[in-house]
This record gives C-alpha cells, structure tokens and sequence, in this order.
C-alpha cells in the first residue's frame, strides 16, 4: 500500500501552519507559535469528551492531530466551557514561562487552523460537537 500523501507531507504541512499562526499571532519565531497553538489545543481539548477529542483530532492534519493529543491523560475530567475572556485567561496561563499568547490567541488559532484544514470537513465535526465548541473556532469572517 502507498503511503498517504497526508503523511508524506506532514512535515511541510506543519511547518507552513506554524507560520501562518506565527504571522496571525504575531510571534516572532515558530517556536512561539507551537506554544500559543499547544495552549489553545489544551484549553479546547478540556472541555471535550474523550470520543469528541478523537473526533475533533482526526479532522485535523496529520501532525496537528498529534499534536492536539499531546500531553492528553483521557481519564481527566472534562471542564465547562466558559466565556471566551475565561478561556483565553486559561490559554494564557498555560505554561506561563514559555507563553506569549495574546488575549486574542483563540481566535488567532482559529483563524489560522480554518486556513489550514479541509473545510467541509472540519465544519461536519464541529457541527457533531455542542455549540460552545463551534463558537469557540469560530471565525469573524466566517
């Protein structure tokens, strides 16, 4: 069997994500930008039960898939969602000596992750999810 090219270009795919978060967010660095994403996925990632964190993992990229369960412990109990001033505070806060991420960084994410996902997709799993999840990607623009 060959190999998916999703697999083939994860690498690429996540290299020219991190730049476009980078840009969104306005970090200098790459490495800025893996931290402020990891710190949304996690805030997010709470407050899913653990078949809708597979769900939401496997409409993601390859490698952004993997890096949304990094770290992940399914038997943790899963938090409420919040507003989103409470959510971006929790996203802040995490990791505190290696994050930058602005208050705006949820939607920052959002919109980089919209640009960078297969759209229908995405769309048809976030429609599966409560509405606090769909709000919490959404878009200005859409």
């Amino acid at each position: 069997m060959t190999v998916p090219g999703d697999f083939l270009r994860a690498s690429r795919d996540l290299e020219r994500f991190l730049v476009d978060a980078r840009d969104q967010l306005g970090h200098a660095t790459t490495n800025q930008s893996w931290q402020s994403v990891l710190a949304v996925f996690v805030t997010f990632r709470a407050r899913l039960s653990v078949a809708q964190t597979v769900a939401f993992a496997q409409a993601l990229p390859a490698i952004l898939g993997a890096m949304f369960l990094l770290g992940w412990r399914p038997g943790e109990a899963q938090k409420p969602f919040a507003s989103r001033a409470e959510l971006a505070k929790e996203a802040m806060a995490f990791r505190t000596d290696h994050s930058i991420l602005p208050e705006s960084g949820i939607a920052d994410v959002a919109a980089a992750l919209w640009r960078h996902v297969d759209r229908d997709a995405f769309r048809r799993m976030l429609d599966a999810l409560p509405p606090e999840a769909r709000a919490f990607w959404a878009v200005p623009d859409g």
